[in-house]
């Protein structure tokens, strides 16, 4: 890792203090803009900045136990000094760092054992009971997954080219990559780079879309000249894989509660050259109940904690707690229950989150099969975070 100048460690400064303290401010969005306001930097400091911003994100509990004190605002550099001594990285001498006593944290980093596993995974310690309770003795084995950093992994467009084709433009454009074994669209990054400047993605010949993502898209078994409901499509990800999919025959009703990511979707969908997509906001019960009966397939990727893909977005963890996920399992059995009546008889559905906690997956599917006779589970699957991809789960429900 190169030396870290003074201007790159104020940027980092100020994006982790709007991370931290700043309501509805995401990680991802302030480190885009963040970027976007320092043109000059290099694509090696960019890249750096990115690097350790996330880092301290992911590791902010056991920086935290180094520094001997909670991550108040006029506390963010001493998280950042411990992170640099942490990861061994060189740093010019900084006024900031005054005063921090830079012993203090070295004795700690010396003793190399944290007291709690909540510090050394560096998660709250309520989500340390919730894990143990829903994955027992395997929670450790896929937190330690999580906290590593996230491949970048695209789905190349059927619609548009090959996998082997996508491969060799990006090659062109200096960047190399490489098939994803027993995925026959995935294609992952040798090392993470601004793909979203490349021709490649300008022409729509991929999306950035993780493996275990891709899988729910085919896991549906969507066909040319269906009808298809994605009634949780946010902007549109798994949306553009089914049209690709159904190579652009059919019908795709892609709803959503957030007219913006729907706006979002038809400009993806433009790229991508996704021309059988319909968009529908969902502004009340009336646009539910207008399409009850009338989907082959249904696609509910639903509200979730998102634990599975902390790996990406690790401030997530920092943002949620118990209440908020009693809250969501809620919403996902209303969600599940009202939505599932769009299927047909005999169309199917898959109910999938990107959570990785059984209350939120397959205790919600089997406690919907218990209410409603006239359905039954063709197939399920989770995709675990140990594996190397994000954590996903997804299961297959026939309407009989």
């Amino acid at each position: 890792m190169q030396l870290i100048h003074r201007n790159l460690l104020i940027g980092i400064h100020d994006a982790l203090q709007e991370t931290f303290f700043e309501k509805n401010k995401y990680a991802d969005k302030v480190i885009e803009r963040l970027l976007k306001a320092h043109k000059k930097w290099g694509s090696e400091d960019r890249k750096v900045v990115s690097e350790i911003f996330y880092n301290i994100i992911r590791w902010k509990k056991r920086l935290e136990y180094y520094i001997g004190e909670g991550a108040k605002p006029n506390n963010i550099y001493r998280l950042i000094l411990a992170y640099l001594l942490w990861s061994e990285t060189e740093y010019k001498k900084f006024e900031e760092f005054q005063g921090i006593k830079v012993a203090d944290i070295i004795t700690k980093l010396k003793k190399g054992t944290v007291p709690t596993k909540a510090f050394e995974h560096s998660i709250p310690d309520w989500l340390v009971e919730t894990l143990e309770k829903e994955l027992g003795e395997n929670w450790e084995k896929e937190m330690i997954a999580l906290n590593e950093q996230a491949p970048t992994i695209l789905r190349a467009n059927s619609l548009k080219t090959s996998t082997k084709h996508l491969i060799e433009e990006l090659k062109h454009e200096n960047v190399e990559s490489f098939q994803v074994p027993g995925f026959e669209n995935a294609v992952q990054l040798e090392e993470k780079k601004n793909v979203f400047l490349t021709s490649a993605f300008k022409d729509g010949f991929f999306e950035v879309q993780d493996a275990g993502s891709q899988k729910i898209g085919e896991f549906l078994e969507v066909k040319p000249g269906m009808r298809v409901v994605d009634a949780c499509a946010g902007a549109g990800g798994k949306t553009l894989h089914l049209a690709a999919l159904m190579e652009n025959k059919g019908q795709i009703i892609a709803m959503d509660i957030h007219g913006w990511k729907l706006a979002e979707l038809k400009r993806r969908a433009k790229r991508a050259g996704a021309h059988n997509i319909e968009t529908r906001e969902i502004t009340d019960n009336k646009v539910i109940k207008r399409l009850h009966e009338k989907a082959d397939r249904l696609l509910i990727d639903a509200p979730c904690s998102g634990l599975g893909v902390l790996k990406r977005n690790p401030d997530s963890k920092w943002k949620i707690d118990q209440d908020f996920i009693d809250r969501i399992r809620k919403e996902q059995e209303t969600i599940l229950q009202d939505y599932s009546k769009i299927i047909k008889k005999g169309g199917k559905m898959v109910y999938a989150t990107c959570s990785i906690l059984p209350s939120e997956n397959n205790e919600q599917v089997e406690n919907f099969l218990k209410n409603n006779s006239d359905f039954k589970l063709i197939k399920e699957e989770k995709v675990m975070p140990s594996t190397g991809f994000d954590g996903f789960y997804m299961a297959l429900i026939e309407r009989v």
